[in-house]
């Protein structure tokens, strides 16, 4: 989700292969030796394996609606946000939401943990729009995808926490045509085949 998020925003058009981790195309297994999703293969063979550097190889291409502003304010604060996000937070997200892949009597403390940097997200939009700023751009379409998958875990839970500006921020993404043309379904891509052009139009947040 994030991959693609940035790239509809950045308007580059890139062939999209659709891929299912349970039967995954040796193509895709030569270009990725962690084999998960996303990866970005680009046009010099460069490969990419982490979707917050899929975002950045975008934006810092073409940025038309300054996703990247926060970063080129103070790069610090903004990096020092998205190693927490993709660290520790998004630990205790998967061992909350994937608890019995690991230690389901540990499902509630990852789940409090996680609720902690929630709870500092909501006081920070409580301050100001977005937490990139005025308006939304890295911090917020990085983190968007992962709060949605906190919420879907227990969504009666997570809609009762007293956290008015985040479930207000995130009612926005979820009902944004951003978030609809990201979740569009493909056919899974075969060997041969060529890919979906993506994005097809370029789609405001």
């Amino acid at each position: 989700m994030r991959a693609r998020l940035a790239i509809a925003a950045s308007g580059i058009e890139v062939e999209l292969r659709e891929i299912l981790l349970r039967d995954k195309p040796e193509a895709f297994r030569a270009a990725s030796v962690k084999a998960t999703v996303p990866v970005l293969q680009s046009g010099d063979g460069k490969v990419l394996e982490e979707s917050r550097d899929i975002m950045f190889w975008a934006l810092e291409q073409n940025d038309p609606q300054d996703w990247l502003a926060p970063w080129h304010h103070d790069q610090q604060q903004v990096e020092t946000f998205l190693e927490r996000l993709d660290g520790s937070f998004k630990t205790n997200l998967d061992r909350y939401k994937y608890a019995s892949r690991f230690d389901p009597e540990e499902a509630m403390a990852n789940r409090d943990a996680g609720a902690v940097f929630l709870g500092e997200i909501d006081q920070i939009l409580s301050r100001q729009p977005a937490l990139s700023g005025e308006k939304a751009g890295i911090m917020d379409y990085a983190s968007l995808p992962f709060v949605r998958q906190f919420r879907i875990a227990d969504e009666s839970w997570f809609d009762a926490q007293s956290w008015p500006y985040l479930h207000k921020w995130l009612q926005q993404f979820l009902q944004s045509p951003a978030f609809a043309a990201i979740m569009q379904k493909y056919p899974p891509w075969q060997p041969g085949e060529v890919g979906v052009s993506f994005p097809a139009i370029q789609v405001a947040s």
